[in-house]
């Protein structure tokens, strides 16, 4: 089975008794829609990987913005897996990052993942010494190798999987209050929105704004869990 679920952001206890109520293994997988909280301490990340190994099941995680890239991360390594590129560190197997660009193939389906976001507590972070990541969102050469792999596949695949979401998709009602939003950048959700006007697909999910509704084609994921079919 493959499953999806919203961000973790380290915290996996329903995670674990997800996967007990299920029963699954290491041959199951669960997508987290980015923020998963895995890379972002550095080596202290490496107590909460060892404790990810013993769940039953393989993690897939999209790229969120409160965690590093793992491109950056010298541990990782690049796989093929799903006719894609992965990374993997070779100390825990079952822990797995897409690539953002990647069309990957899942189930016989086609699946275009594309991670990233703004931090809207970027200046807070900041200023109280917290981790904030500057290439938090997609960078030009991220944007332009997702429209070329869209092309190859004639703007169709089946899924898409992002962290946040279009820019006409944006849920209002989960916005915090007393932010300026004229100081967020929201360059990432007019990209895809630009993804969700040229391509044909079935469902998007996506993350982020710790919410569970559908909208449209449009499946925001928090707490909640689906399969992808």
């Amino acid at each position: 089975m493959i499953y999806i679920t919203g961000d973790t952001h380290g915290n996996f206890q329903r995670i674990k008794e997800f996967c007990k109520e299920q029963k699954t293994t290491k041959d199951d997988y669960l997508i987290i829609l980015g923020d998963a909280g895995i890379n972002y301490f550095g080596d202290q990340d490496n107590k909460l990987k060892e404790e990810l190994t013993k769940i039953p099941i393989t993690f897939l995680c999209v790229y969120g913005n409160h965690e590093e890239r793992p491109e950056n991360i010298k541990t990782y390594q690049e796989i093929n897996l799903f006719d894609g590129i992965m990374y993997q560190e070779k100390n825990y197997p079952n822990l797995l990052f897409f690539k953002d660009s990647e069309i990957y193939t899942i189930l016989n389906k086609k699946v275009l993942v594309i991670g990233g976001a703004f931090s809207i507590n970027k200046d807070l972070m900041i200023e109280r010494g917290y981790k904030w990541f500057k290439d938090e969102q997609p960078s030009e050469l991220i944007k332009k190798q997702t429209l070329n792999n869209l092309k190859e596949n004639n703007y169709q695949v089946d899924y898409i999987l992002s962290h946040t979401c279009p820019y006409k998709y944006l849920p209002y009602e989960m916005f915090y209050v007393g932010v300026n939003q004229d100081k967020v950048d929201q360059s990432t959700e007019k990209f895809l929105d630009l993804i969700e006007e040229l391509t044909d697909y079935h469902k998007w999910y996506c993350g982020h704004f710790h919410t569970d509704k559908v909208v449209d084609k449009i499946n925001f994921m928090f707490e909640g869990y689906k399969t992808l079919d």
